[in-house]
């Protein structure tokens, strides 16, 4: 008997040959970790060659020039052998971040915060879900990766119990959280990532005035970015994703599932509903931020407060703005310990540190990352090399006349193709803030408004790419629904919120840019 012929393969649309062209060119890249040793022995290499050239540079405003130092020579390793621990532990995120996560860990594990996206699902009307899914998805990074799994199944289980296609906020929640990960209304660890790595690259311009960057420096740009961005995934996801969902008869229940995963799901939607208990809980945690918020004015705001500057102000520079971190950590402390306490997952001491364990287990990779990162970045600034590059990117921008919002416009560019193949946020800000933020000091502006720049280009276009590892995650929920659908398939369903994120962004950058607005508490765009 015969086989039966093979059916001919199907062509490949242009998005998959794409799409799989960035597959195939992100998995040629090694791990971030090995990644940046790659990079810390090219910049050793090329460093030592400029030394022997006799290369030096000269820093506008500076009378003495800088001669580039290489790594691999006798006053080099001696550098690096002497100082590889305090470059890690010396890695001003590390100092910003862990206290954060510490605070935010108990407000996380506590279940502070899952319970407050679910209540923010749970009492809003069918025809606002779209907007509020949207908006919890942009301001659900304070969860950093637990994000990409917690918001995505409420939202299509709120979305079905409205009556509305569950596809479109299971989607919806995940654009939102991916597209618009690298802004928020609250600060976060993120903020306090960035902020390290952007004032330890301006080490690079040694004596160079600029304002110090802290995790509020691009808060009120944050604030804005995330109001209209929850507005547009709001409304792409009730205009655009979810009649499309309908107009391809994409199925409103889950397929067949055996009994356990049925009950799982009921599980899921008894979840989905928040205990009397749990509604107490808030209210306590929104009563006890109050407090805090009371406790804090009346500390600052009287004349003669040790948290005001010499003039008797806050700005540019004082001990409050100082003290942001230990606010942040305060704020997300205090109300998870009263949320906790209510709720019964903090009974005691013991707990808290178990909620803050977890969060130091969680952000474990980033450690082991920033020991390279740091000893990266430290030699970048000590061998001059950095203060090189600036100088002479800058000096050629100046050159062709692109020192406008042009430049800025062709670095989230850059930001947003290198997000399809590096997807590490800190490793990527790493490399482009080691070049970019000191060359843009050098042309006028200020290093925070180079990091709310990055911010564009770092969020957008994560969502499609299949180097993203939580894309694999949405695939698994989406095939409950959809068995045969493919990665191309969600990628597909994705780029309605690409460039709209994308151009949104940018413009609300530019007005910021225009109109010389201030970024955040003290920090503004032009040196």
């Amino acid at each position: 008997m015969s086989a039966a012929p093979a059916e001919p393969a199907k062509p490949r649309s242009l998005t998959d040959r794409i799409l799989n062209g960035v597959e195939r060119a992100g998995n040629t890249l090694p791990e971030p970790f090995m990644l940046f040793i790659v990079l810390f022995l090219i910049t050793g290499v090329v460093t030592t060659v400029m030394q022997k050239l006799g290369v030096v540079v000269s820093v506008p405003g500076s009378e003495d020039p800088t001669a580039v130092k290489g790594l691999f020579t006798g006053e080099g390793m001696t550098w690096l052998t002497t100082n590889l621990g305090e470059n890690y532990i010396g890695f001003p995120p590390l100092v910003t971040v862990m206290p954060i996560l510490l605070g935010i860990g108990i407000a996380q594990h506590s279940g502070l915060l899952a319970a407050a996206i679910r209540k923010l699902f749970g009492s809003s009307p069918a025809w606002m879900l779209p907007y509020v899914v949207g908006f919890v998805g942009v301001v659900s990074s304070i969860m950093a990766d637990s994000a990409f799994v917690v918001v995505p199944p409420l939202a299509a289980l709120v979305f079905k119990a409205a009556g509305r296609h569950p596809v479109a906020g299971l989607l919806g929640g995940f654009a939102a959280a991916g597209a618009g990960y690298s802004t928020n209304i609250f600060p976060t660890s993120l903020d306090a990532l960035f902020a390290g790595i952007t004032t330890s690259v301006m080490d690079a311009l040694p004596g160079y005035e600029f304002t110090a960057v802290n995790p509020v420096s691009n808060w009120f740009f944050n604030i804005v970015a995330s109001l209209i961005l929850g507005l547009v995934a709001g409304f792409i996801i009730d205009r655009v994703i979810e009649p499309r969902l309908r107009r391809q008869d994409v199925p409103v229940d889950e397929v067949a599932a055996d009994d356990a995963a049925r009950s799982a799901d009921t599980a899921e939607q008894m979840r989905a509903t928040l205990t009397p208990q749990e509604n107490k809980g808030l209210l306590v945690a929104v009563l006890s931020a109050l407090v805090l918020t009371a406790v804090i004015l009346l500390a600052v705001l009287p004349a003669g407060s040790p948290w005001r500057n010499e003039e008797g102000g806050f700005l540019p520079k004082s001990p409050l703005l100082s003290s942001i971190v230990f606010l942040v950590v305060a704020y997300f402390m205090v109300v998870g310990v009263a949320y906790g306490a209510i709720v019964g997952t903090l009974r005691s001491t013991r707990d808290a540190v178990r909620m803050m364990s977890d969060a130091i287990k969680e952000m474990l990779p980033f450690l082991v990352l920033a020991f390279v990162l740091g000893n990266f970045i430290a030699l970048f600034n000590w061998s001059g090399i950095g203060t090189w590059i600036a100088v002479t990117g800058a000096a050629a921008l100046e050159g062709i006349g692109l020192t406008g919002f042009g430049a800025v416009l062709g670095f989230i560019l850059l930001a947003s193709i290198l997000n399809l193949f590096i997807i590490s946020g800190s490793g990527m800000w790493a490399i482009m803030g080691a070049v970019f933020v000191p060359m843009f000091a050098i042309i006028g502006y200020e290093p925070a408004f180079t990091q709310a720049a990055f911010r564009v280009g770092d969020s957008a276009t994560q969502i499609i790419t299949p180097m993203n590892p939580y894309m694999i995650v949405l695939l698994g929920m989406l095939r409950k629904y959809e068995p045969e659908a493919g990665l191309g398939t969600l990628m597909a369903r994705m780029l309605p919120f690409v460039v709209p994120f994308w151009i949104v962004w940018t413009v609300i950058l530019a007005v910021f840019f225009v109109a010389d607005l201030p970024l955040g508490p003290g920090n503004g765009i032009f040196l």
